[in-house]
């Protein structure tokens, strides 16, 4: 496989690979306050992400990919307030373990790496396009 080729199949990858994170940020985001149902129930339990590299057997290139989606085992928080329906008799309430400043980064880390290989596309497709353009002037 051609140079071009196998860097536009990298940063695609990639795309992909900042595309799931940004989709597990966001998940852990919106459930940043979700209780249980019962007293005493476990809240949401915020998600992670790993990722992995396997080869690409048509183009011998190694590409990126989610290799798994966990939970934090982290401890919950906990609050107190009575009123809300997930309290146990002491009237605590177990929060998720979702830090919204650590979801934030994360967030923000995967923003620009997908911008980055998206940009990478950018500029290999003008490449091939440069080279074409070089090929039909001869």
């Amino acid at each position: 496989m051609d140079p071009l080729s196998a860097a536009m199949k990298i940063a695609g990858s990639g795309l992909e690979s900042q595309s799931t994170r940004l989709r597990i940020v966001s998940e852990n985001i919106a459930n940043a306050r979700s209780t249980g149902d019962t007293p005493g129930a476990d809240p949401y339990r915020r998600k992670t992400i790993t990722f992995g590299q396997q080869m690409d057997r048509a183009s011998g290139v190694e590409t990126v990919n989610v290799k798994k989606i966990g939970t934090d085992d982290g401890d919950f928080t906990k609050e107190y307030d009575p009123s809300n329906p997930a309290a146990d008799e002491k009237g605590i309430v177990k929060m998720p373990n979702v830090n919204i400043l650590i979801e934030m980064a994360d967030m923000r880390e995967a923003n620009r790496s997908y911008d980055a290989n998206l940009q990478t596309i950018k500029q290999t497709r003008d490449l091939i396009s440069s080279t074409i353009d070089l090929l039909k002037s001869q």
